[in-house]
């Protein structure tokens, strides 16, 4: 903020989150800039209403929230925050996946709960190893790169699918072998999904490929909601035809105790906090605030959008 009003007038929304969209629509009219977050719809509404708009800085690594065809008829030059919340989002998925194996809210809740009476015996309480399960990644950019390397200091068998294969000195180097989408739900203990939300990846894991699942497999998200089926992952968790599931992402945020998936035991449930550490957010602050000055001077932004 403080870079921010060295330059320029700013004017900060201090009401509820997300801003409604007619009070958004009113303010942006004599704009030239723009920071938003992923729970902004900066839709064709918004934008056009925009007429002083030059540049549109968001403070997430997603854009999918902001419609880039209008954007870009407008020639306006959008700014997101990659590469810098890889490694917190990377480490939030290795979290999930132990969590969920090792059962660690269910043991905690137990303890708290006073349930804990007796010394247990070699055979109640298991959980699951993750040493040499095979890890399936769906979609193999930055954050799913990550998420191959921590894997390998569990000793896992990395397989995974991309829109685009990854080179043999890429594949070597993670340890990673490319397999086709059907081969990843049949073959992967754990699934791990890193793909960004698209018209072809919407919805694109349902009930068909679930079932293509093990039955011990799990399955951990936090990319988007979107991609996943929500009410086929209901089916599917409720059925036992997976294990069980860790989610930080879901079809509409955030989601409320009617919600189905909130009453299952075998989910592991977060409020989308993959870059939510204190270092990984003021490094995005400082990445949005860059971007928007880079983009009102009419100069590159250190991460743009290709329109």
């Amino acid at each position: 903020m403080k870079e921010l009003k060295k330059r320029y007038h700013v004017e900060v929304h201090a009401g509820s989150i997300p801003m409604p969209k007619k009070l958004l629509i009113s303010k942006i009219k004599d704009k030239d800039g723009l920071i938003c977050y992923p729970y902004d719809s900066i839709d064709s509404d918004v934008i056009n209403a925009a007429t002083r708009l030059k540049a549109i800085s968001t403070y997430s690594v997603g854009y999918d929230h902001i419609d880039i065809k209008t954007a870009s008829k407008r020639d306006l030059v959008i700014g997101y925050t990659p590469e810098v919340l890889t490694r917190a989002t990377a480490d939030l998925t290795m979290a999930l996946m132990l969590s969920l194996l090792r059962k660690i809210p269910e043991g905690d809740k137990l303890v708290r709960d006073n349930k804990w009476k007796t010394v247990f015996g070699p055979y109640e309480f298991l959980g699951t190893d993750l040493y040499q399960k095979t890890l399936g990644i769906l979609g193999m950019g930055r954050i799913g790169k990550a998420v191959a390397q921590r894997a390998s200091g569990f000793e896992m068998n990395v397989i995974y699918h991309n829109r685009t294969r990854l080179t043999k000195k890429e594949e070597e180097k993670l340890g990673a072998r490319y397999v086709s989408l059907e081969s990843l739900f049949k073959t992967s203990d754990i699934l791990s999904i890193h793909s960004p939300h698209t018209p072809q990846t919407h919805k694109i894991i349902n009930l068909k490929l679930l079932k293509k699942m093990k039955r011990t497999a799990f399955l951990i998200n936090t990319s988007r909601g979107k991609i996943i089926n929500e009410k086929d992952l209901v089916i599917a968790l409720k059925k036992k035809i997976i294990s069980g599931a860790g989610l930080d992402v879901f079809q509409k945020e955030p989601i409320d105790s009617t919600n189905p998936i909130t009453k299952l035991d075998n989910v592991i449930l977060m409020p989308h906090s993959g870059s939510a550490t204190t270092e990984t957010r003021k490094k995005m602050a400082e990445i949005a605030v860059k971007n928007l000055v880079l983009g009102l001077a009419g100069k590159k932004m250190i991460y743009q959008v290709k329109m």
